[in-house]
Protein backbone atom coordinates (compact mmCIF):
# COMPACT_ATOMS: atom_id res chain seq x y z
CA UNK A 1 0.00 0.00 0.00
CA UNK A 2 1.20 3.33 -0.57
CA UNK A 3 1.81 5.24 2.41
CA UNK A 4 1.05 9.05 0.84
CA UNK A 5 -2.69 9.48 1.83
CA UNK A 6 -2.61 12.84 -0.38
CA UNK A 7 -4.45 11.59 -3.22
CA UNK A 8 -8.31 12.60 -3.34
CA UNK A 9 -10.81 11.13 -5.53
CA UNK A 10 -13.46 14.55 -6.47
CA UNK A 11 -17.42 13.72 -7.61
CA UNK A 12 -18.70 16.35 -10.34
CA UNK A 13 -22.31 16.29 -11.38
CA UNK A 14 -23.04 18.09 -14.64
CA UNK A 15 -25.80 18.48 -16.92
CA UNK A 16 -25.16 16.51 -19.57
CA UNK A 17 -22.04 14.66 -21.24
CA UNK A 18 -21.32 17.48 -23.65
CA UNK A 19 -20.47 19.41 -20.11
CA UNK A 20 -18.92 16.61 -18.83
CA UNK A 21 -16.62 16.59 -21.22
CA UNK A 22 -15.62 20.08 -21.55
CA UNK A 23 -15.21 20.00 -17.81
CA UNK A 24 -12.87 16.86 -18.33
CA UNK A 25 -10.25 18.19 -20.95
CA UNK A 26 -10.03 21.26 -19.06
CA UNK A 27 -8.87 19.19 -15.73
CA UNK A 28 -6.95 16.98 -17.54
CA UNK A 29 -5.05 19.73 -20.05
CA UNK A 30 -4.42 21.76 -16.77
CA UNK A 31 -2.86 18.83 -15.36
CA UNK A 32 -5.45 18.89 -12.52
CA UNK A 33 -6.49 15.42 -12.41
CA UNK A 34 -4.61 11.95 -13.77
CA UNK A 35 -7.95 10.34 -14.77
CA UNK A 36 -11.09 11.53 -15.36
CA UNK A 37 -14.19 8.91 -15.50
CA UNK A 38 -17.53 10.14 -17.12
CA UNK A 39 -20.30 8.20 -16.27
CA UNK A 40 -23.82 9.56 -18.45
CA UNK A 41 -27.47 8.78 -17.17
CA UNK A 42 -27.37 9.49 -13.56
CA UNK A 43 -30.46 10.13 -12.11
CA UNK A 44 -30.06 12.78 -9.70
CA UNK A 45 -32.83 14.07 -7.06
CA UNK A 46 -32.23 17.23 -4.68
CA UNK A 47 -33.20 19.57 -3.01
CA UNK A 48 -33.25 23.03 -5.18
CA UNK A 49 -34.36 26.35 -3.59
CA UNK A 50 -37.15 24.77 -1.16
CA UNK A 51 -38.47 22.28 -3.65
CA UNK A 52 -37.65 18.31 -4.74
CA UNK A 53 -36.09 18.63 -8.17
CA UNK A 54 -34.65 15.87 -10.14
CA UNK A 55 -32.62 15.59 -13.55
CA UNK A 56 -30.54 13.66 -15.71
CA UNK A 57 -26.83 14.41 -14.95
CA UNK A 58 -23.17 13.09 -16.32
CA UNK A 59 -21.02 12.09 -13.38
CA UNK A 60 -17.06 12.78 -13.26
CA UNK A 61 -14.86 10.85 -11.03
CA UNK A 62 -11.72 12.58 -10.90
CA UNK A 63 -8.47 11.42 -9.52
CA UNK A 64 -6.06 13.95 -8.38
CA UNK A 65 -3.47 15.18 -5.61
CA UNK A 66 -5.14 17.17 -2.36
CA UNK A 67 -2.74 19.56 -2.70
CA UNK A 68 -4.92 20.70 -6.38
CA UNK A 69 -8.34 20.59 -4.86
CA UNK A 70 -8.58 24.58 -4.93
CA UNK A 71 -7.70 24.47 -8.79
CA UNK A 72 -9.64 22.07 -9.58
CA UNK A 73 -12.72 23.98 -7.66
CA UNK A 74 -12.04 27.20 -9.35
CA UNK A 75 -11.21 25.06 -12.98
CA UNK A 76 -14.66 23.92 -12.41
CA UNK A 77 -16.73 26.97 -11.51
CA UNK A 78 -15.18 28.84 -14.51
CA UNK A 79 -16.82 25.93 -16.87
CA UNK A 80 -19.96 24.77 -15.34
CA UNK A 81 -23.19 25.88 -15.75
CA UNK A 82 -24.68 24.85 -12.59
CA UNK A 83 -25.19 28.10 -10.04
CA UNK A 84 -24.13 25.85 -7.43
CA UNK A 85 -21.89 22.74 -8.91
CA UNK A 86 -21.54 19.39 -7.04
CA UNK A 87 -17.91 19.47 -6.16
CA UNK A 88 -17.08 16.86 -3.40
CA UNK A 89 -13.67 15.17 -2.59
CA UNK A 90 -12.96 11.93 -0.83
CA UNK A 91 -9.62 10.85 0.65
CA UNK A 92 -7.79 7.92 -0.59
CA UNK A 93 -6.84 5.95 1.63
CA UNK A 94 -5.00 2.78 -0.43
CA UNK A 95 -4.55 1.64 -3.65
CA UNK A 96 -2.21 -0.02 -5.81
CA UNK A 97 1.34 1.78 -5.17
CA UNK A 98 1.55 1.29 -8.98
CA UNK A 99 -1.10 3.47 -10.10
CA UNK A 100 -0.69 6.53 -7.15
CA UNK A 101 2.77 6.68 -8.67
CA UNK A 102 1.51 6.89 -12.28
CA UNK A 103 -1.21 9.56 -10.63
CA UNK A 104 1.75 11.64 -8.60
CA UNK A 105 3.60 11.69 -12.68
CA UNK A 106 0.26 12.72 -14.37
CA UNK A 107 -0.19 15.93 -12.31
CA UNK A 108 1.22 19.20 -12.39
CA UNK A 109 3.86 19.57 -9.48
Amino acid sequence: MNDKYDHIVVFITAGDSEEAGRIARGLLEQRLAACVNIVGGVDSRYWWRGQLDEAKESLLIVKTKGRLLPEVMASVKKLHSYEVPEIIALPVIGGSDAYLDWLDREVKA
